[in-house]
């Protein structure tokens, strides 16, 4: 398993990170199969978040033999300070643990919920305290949506996260204007040394109807080994990104984790071949 620096962090991070939305709603003998499978492939980071079902339930039981072993990152998707405080104190009982690597900020996906996580009594301030209380390490920030990287950017300049969650796939960097506001969050990722992670690297669009639904995701996936490989090749080899985050269902999990052993750095003549195929898809958050 490839590992990257997770930006000023210094965390040497797996480029898969096992994503618990998937045991949201699985039993803990399937949660246990699939996190034992996770650190048998080499996963060390794990990301989940307060929203995520019975996910943190699932992990609390591993973390007593697990967590000096693994990178642990947390979200809460509360927008004022009282309740995010109340969210964190939740989400380390539930985990079994005295702290957290990191805890994100969950969802923001627009400026005006970003303002509310931001302005006098938000969200952010009980992040902060619980920074300084030593209850988490870090601090970052996780979105959904066309308009993510852009607000994720603004994020950035009225606060120093350590790490940011955003969108990316072919089928979003084949639109301009995603790319262009893509590219732009990079550059400032850069500049101060954030870890860029991403999320919808198998989003192949949203589900058809309700009836089609074959997976736990919100979004349809491609489930397709060829198709998967192609994906991940195409996220990890954007240079700034430190690691994807698997998707919600842990039958893809093996998957995802069978294309980056065979993952190879995409020449730019590739990389526009497979984003001219995008017209056959769809973004998973709707038209652009």
């Amino acid at each position: 398993m490839e590992m990257r620096r997770l930006g000023r962090i210094g965390h040497m991070s797996s480029v898969v990170l096992f994503g618990a939305a998937s045991l949201g709603e699985v039993t803990q003998d399937q949660a246990d199969q699939s996190i034992q499978f996770a650190l048998d492939a080499g996963i060390n980071h794990f990301d989940t978040a307060a929203s995520y079902g019975e996910a943190e339930l699932r992990m609390g039981p591993w973390m007593p033999k697990i967590r000096k072993q693994i990178f642990l990152a947390t979200k809460t998707g509360d927008r004022d300070r009282d309740s995010a405080w109340h969210s964190i104190e939740r989400s380390l009982k539930r985990l079994q643990v005295d702290d957290v690597d990191l805890i994100q900020l969950h969802a923001v996906t627009s400026f005006e919920e970003l303002d509310l996580c931001t302005r006098a009594g938000g969200a952010l301030e009980a992040l902060i305290q619980a920074k300084e209380q030593g209850l988490v390490k870090q601090i970052g920030i996780t979105g959904h949506g066309h308009l993510a990287p852009a607000v994720h950017l603004e994020a950035l300049r009225r606060f120093p996260f350590a790490t940011v969650l955003t969108p990316l796939n072919f089928i979003l960097e084949n639109n301009e204007p995603y790319r262009t506001s893509y590219e732009a969050l990079v550059a400032e990722v850069k500049r101060q040394d954030a870890g860029l992670m991403t999320i919808k690297t198998v989003a192949r669009g949203p589900w058809p109807t309700e009836d089609s639904k074959r997976y736990a995701t919100w979004y349809e996936p491609f489930d397709e080994q060829a198709y998967i490989n192609q994906c991940v090749s195409f996220v990890l080899s954007h240079p700034e990104v430190t690691g994807l985050a698997s998707a919600g269902d842990v039958r893809l999990l093996p998957k995802i984790v069978e294309a980056v052993s065979l993952y190879r750095q995409m020449g730019k003549q590739e990389r526009e071949d497979l984003m001219a195929t995008a017209g056959a898809f769809a973004s998973p958050f709707g038209p652009f």
